[in-house]
């Protein structure tokens, strides 16, 4: 029965409307072949092949959810630059919905940029890498035109993800009115914090890596019951009504009301490549499956199969629905 449930959850993902909040990441890679040492200094001179732009942070989620087939919504800031604008490009090409990226003059796009070495003998690796961003809160204006955004636009939606990254977009006015309206409206909503999950009280649904956890509770989680007592934890100061911890090779664990706690395993240990990103493709694959009427425990399964999906890719990858559905009836077999 839930090999059923969860193939008819994927296949109602393209009925969604999904809204995301958040810091818009572009995620720069320049490409290059190894020619020589210079002679200015004992570094690396490399001979430029390529330069990428890749979706990341709540870009990334945005990219995911559009290549699940949901209809996203992106909702944050950019910059007046070369990097804002192919991250624009780049999410409309996946049918995203880009009205809600205001482009502000006084900041840059968030951009995280990996200088990668390598040559016909050599291994690919990233030598440098370099974050441009306006450490400041958001301008008043920009705030209230981001904030107009979302009350034109969410009731239309049948889920909400606010991800941060800690760069500003979710300021606590726009933190506060997302939470409140999804909870008038019974849309559901989840938060993936890096830095501040502690702020996101009640919001029904978190979801945290294990470290982020242990920051937010200020103890290490080095086993089951101090794993138990987190998740607690986080769920009763929030007021949540589910938290999802993922845990690596460990699987997840989700939290519910009334001391519910299911323990997920990964669904295949031998093939991991890169983890990047992946944290992304759990929120984006549960938030789309929470909005199809799953249920928190149906939904946090069918992220597990995604995430298995992701890890199996080299950098920030996607799964598609046709991979999901291939990855739940391979493991009901």
């Amino acid at each position: 029965m839930l090999e059923k449930s969860l193939l008819n959850i994927i296949e109602k993902n393209k009925e969604r409307n999904i809204m995301v909040i958040g810091d818009m990441v572009a995620d720069v890679y320049l490409e290059g072949k190894i020619s020589r040492i210079s002679r200015e200094a004992p570094v690396l001179i490399l001979e430029h092949s390529e330069e990428r732009v890749v979706p990341g942070g709540a870009a990334n989620v945005v990219h995911n959810i559009a290549t699940l087939s949901g209809k996203v919504y992106a909702v944050g800031v950019i910059g007046q630059d070369y990097a804002g604008q192919e991250l624009t490009r780049i999410l409309a090409s996946k049918t995203a919905e880009t009205a809600g990226l205001l482009v502000d003059n006084s900041r840059p796009t968030i951009t995280k940029t990996r200088v990668m070495a390598g040559g016909q003998a050599t291994v690919r690796q990233q030598i440098v890498r370099i974050d441009k961003e306006k450490k400041e809160a958001l301008s008043v204006e920009s705030e209230q035109v981001v904030k107009e955004y979302i009350a034109i636009q969410i009731a239309d939606m049948h889920g909400v993800v606010l991800s941060d990254y800690g760069s500003h977009t979710v300021s606590p006015d726009i933190m506060n009115y997302v939470i409140t309206i999804c909870r008038e409206k019974d849309i559901p909503c989840i938060v993936d914090s890096r830095y501040n999950i502690m702020e996101y009280s009640g919001i029904p649904i978190v979801k945290q890596n294990e470290s982020e956890a242990a920051a937010a509770v200020g103890y290490e989680i080095r086993d089951q019951e101090t794993l138990l007592s987190a998740g607690k934890t986080i769920l009763d100061k929030l007021d949540a009504k589910a938290v999802l911890i993922t845990r690596g090779p460990d699987g997840m664990t989700l939290f519910e009301k009334q001391n519910k706690v299911t323990q997920i395993s990964v669904t295949n240990k031998s093939e991991v490549y890169d983890v990047t990103g992946a944290g992304d493709t759990v929120v984006a694959t549960m938030i789309l499956a929470l909005a199809a009427g799953a249920s928190y425990e149906e939904a946090a399964r069918l992220a597990n199969f995604a995430a298995g999906i992701v890890v199996k890719k080299f950098g920030t990858a996607t799964a598609t629905p046709n991979e999901l559905r291939q990855a739940v009836g391979k493991h009901f077999k």
